[in-house]
């Protein structure tokens, strides 16, 4: 058994992976205990890293930098993926609001990071990581500690205090951050699976659940109109699928180009309040709507799945390549949508289409409907977005006023090129498209390398700090830093406006810019809408944290 101990000296690569890999599965262990409910999820494996950090032999720091950075480079990125094609809906719904709301948590935990520090007594260098530690800021350290190295009058030894801060109070910036949205779950005594019905209940009306219903032509103004002409066929968001003509009862594809009769029968798919919208043109309800949805047409599902087809529109396939059949509606993601003439398909979209058999078969070929496609991985786009993302992230931005020109950081950057390459879905020969069990699988990947380093980082210096008397002030001062401006905020949030629960818990993590918050805060909702209020706010807030450690290192130190 000596070789095992002997790994330090031998092989340290060896080492440093077998020590990652029990971190992990120790730390994933221990989220997975569940108490009233509750689990840790991956943040466990930040506190078997704590432990283990103190104890074991040391992983060398270069190695636990990187695998700290990388780990949450492709977190960020993944988030950004999945998040991108609704990212900016999401801020033209309530993203003023949000990101009113996270930057009121900046500038007041700046403010309580000077005021509790003063009161305490807490050197003004370890203030700048009382300030990123607590609010789980890396690069917001990163620029304190580069504008502290342009001040002569700093020593070295004050020089490296903003770092051992951080290091102190990280772990409790995260423990604060998840301790305030338990803390607020049970002050408003919210029920979890309510909140999440009552957020998809107050969805745009694009995203209600569709219905399908059978029309009777009415109004004698559309005698011989063509479908695709039809008044408010467009303001209603419906598609008119089928029609079944009055004259001789036979059923034909409804094309832009059919034209209608009175007395026809008309099959659509829409929202409750489009149907209704529409109807009030066409005429009334058949009798027996919806009718079956059988006859020569067929129906059934495509994914589209060819490279050449993500960012065309349904008026342009309906024209050119796709003139017999009719899509319906198009699934992304978990959200159903009508298939209106001027939406972009994407990758991996499940469309829902109607028409004869040998026109579907053509269908199936233009669009791709390919299994293997769909689930494959495109390894090239999500390398290259990554190496973008960091050229961003690392691109100095020069402030007037500052003595060091502005980074986004490793974290920022990449995620805000995801979002954007997300969002497009393809440029050029690039598809920007992850399946989600690869996204999830490299999330929580990124995630337990980041809790792995970051504990491990810690863990030699961390129970002492926390036990010495100096390390006491640094946790108190970055517990209220955590803890009141997230109160506060919350408090407003859930008061004022009323915001729901799981919306809020995004916004909290999002204005923490904290990885870990939003992984539990998705654990406990069971939903990936955190995550949306996550990155709506999360490029703001990098942004001001970032500036706001400086200005307090010029105000402070300068």
């Amino acid at each position: 058994m000596n070789w095992i101990f002997q790994l330090y000296q031998t092989n340290p690569t060896a080492q440093a992976i077998a020590i990652l890999a029990f971190v992990c599965v120790a730390g994933m262990s221990l989220g997975g205990i569940g108490f009233r409910g509750i689990r840790l999820g991956t943040s466990g494996v930040l506190f078997a890293a704590l432990f283990v950090g103190h104890f074991s032999k040391p992983i060398d720091h270069k190695t636990l930098e990187f695998v700290k950075e990388f780990g949450l480079i492709l977190f960020v990125f993944c988030i950004g993926l999945q998040l991108g094609p609704g990212f900016f809906a999401s801020l033209r719904d309530s993203g003023l609001r949000l990101n009113l709301l996270a930057a009121s948590i900046v500038v007041l935990g700046a403010l309580l990071s000077v005021g509790v520090g003063w009161l305490l007594g807490v050197d003004s260098a370890a203030v700048l990581g009382v300030f990123s530690g607590a609010t789980t800021n890396t690069p917001s350290l990163g620029a304190a500690q580069q504008t502290l190295s342009s001040f002569p009058n700093v020593s070295a030894d004050r020089a490296a205090l903003p770092a051992l801060a951080y290091a102190v109070t990280y772990p409790m910036g995260i423990v604060g951050i998840i301790g305030t949205l338990l803390l607020l779950r049970s002050l408003f005594r919210v029920d979890v699976d309510a909140e999440v019905a009552a957020l998809r209940a107050a969805r745009p009306e694009g995203q209600h659940p569709l219905k399908r219903q059978t029309l009777i032509v009415e109004n004698p103004n559309l005698a011989g109109v063509p479908i695709g002409d039809v008044p408010a066929l467009i303001e209603s968001g419906v598609v008119v699928t089928r029609v079944r003509h009055a004259s001789d009862g036979t059923v034909s594809v409804a094309t832009r180009t059919t034209p209608l009769n009175i007395g026809d029968a008309i099959d659509v798919v829409g929202s409750p309040l489009g149907l209704s919208r529409f109807q009030q043109v066409v005429g009334g309800i058949h009798p027996d709507s919806p009718f079956p949805a059988d006859g020569p047409l067929q129906q059934t599902k495509i994914v589209v799945t060819r490279k050449e087809v993500p960012g065309r529109t349904v008026r342009d396939l309906q024209q050119e390549s796709l003139r017999h059949v009719v899509i319906t509606t198009i699934l992304r993601g978990e959200v159903e949508v009508v298939a209106t003439p001027d939406i972009a398909l994407r990758f991996g979209d499940v469309l829902q289409v109607v028409g004869p058999q040998a026109d579907i078969e053509h269908a199936e070929k233009v669009l791709g409907n390919s299994v293997q496609a769909l689930n494959e991985t495109h390894f090239v786009p999500l390398f290259a977005g990554i190496g973008v993302g960091i050229l961003l992230g690392t691109f100095p931005i020069p402030i007037p006023g500052f003595p060091q020109p502005l980074k986004l950081g490793l974290a920022a950057g990449p995620l805000i090129v995801a979002i954007l390459v997300g969002r497009l879905g393809r440029i050029g020969g690039l598809v920007w498209h992850m399946p989600r069990n690869a996204n999830l699988a490299f999330r929580e990947l990124g995630i337990s390398l980041f809790f792995a380093s970051v504990g491990l980082l810690a863990g030699p210096t961390f129970f002492s700090a926390v036990l010495s008397a100096t390390g006491v002030l640094w946790l108190v001062s970055g517990l209220c830093v955590t803890v009141i401006p997230l109160l506060v905020a919350g408090v407003v949030a859930r008061k004022v406006f009323g915001m729901n629960y799981v919306e809020l818990s995004g916004l909290l993590a999002g204005s923490m810019t904290d990885p870990p918050a939003l992984a539990f805060a998705g654990s406990v909702c069971r939903s990936e809408s955190p995550a949306v209020a996550y990155a709506a706010v999360y490029p703001l807030t990098m942004l001001l944290r970032i500036m706001s450690a400086q200005v307090l290192a010029v105000t402070l130190c300068g």
